[in-house]
């Protein structure tokens, strides 16, 4: 009985590696935060290393994604970091979108949230670990960003829209 159910789990097992997700790799930069924001040097580092596999269109994979079911897993983690903030989209977004992004962003640098601990643990992309330094050089660019869209922009295209109850 057990040798059936080894057998069937192999099988199974093997079946699976057959049905793969989409890869995140588009090389379409036409909306990258590049594109109208100021993103130096050692900021656009950080993001390459600690950012864009889960929040731009294009990720690097590592070996491991191209076994099942650990693809899917590392998919849905992909789309779910693109859902909430993808800088090959940024500048598509509405003002106050890309605004309340940099506040977000402050804030999830600050509180220590990102990189998510899943994506570095087990000595998984120690480079994407930030130090301190890393941090404020993150949590300052944003800001200046910040700063920049309420410098050029009226605030009313900065504030994220009431909503209103039907």
């Amino acid at each position: 009985m057990i040798k059936k159910i080894l057998i069937g789990l192999a099988i199974v097992l093997v079946v699976i590696q057959f049905i793969r997700p989409e890869k995140n790799d588009s090389n379409d930069s036409t909306y990258d935060i590049s594109k109208k924001y100021n993103v130096p040097a050692e900021v656009e580092h950080i993001l390459k290393v600690s950012c864009n596999d889960c929040h731009s269109n294009n990720t690097v994979y590592p070996w491991y994604s191209n076994v099942q079911p650990v693809a899917w897993w590392l998919d849905n983690h992909v789309v779910d970091g693109k859902r909430h903030l993808n800088f090959s989209e940024f500048t598509n977004r509405p003002l106050f979108v890309q605004n309340h992004k940099f506040d977000e962003t402050i804030e999830m640098v600050e509180e220590g949230e990102m990189p998510l601990e899943s994506y570095t643990n087990f000595g998984l992309h120690p480079e994407a670990n930030l130090s301190e330094e890393q941090r404020k050089i993150l949590i300052d660019w944003a800001k200046a960003q910040m700063q920049y869209l309420k410098e050029n922009y009226p605030a009313d295209s900065l504030k994220m829209p009431k909503r209103t109850n039907r």
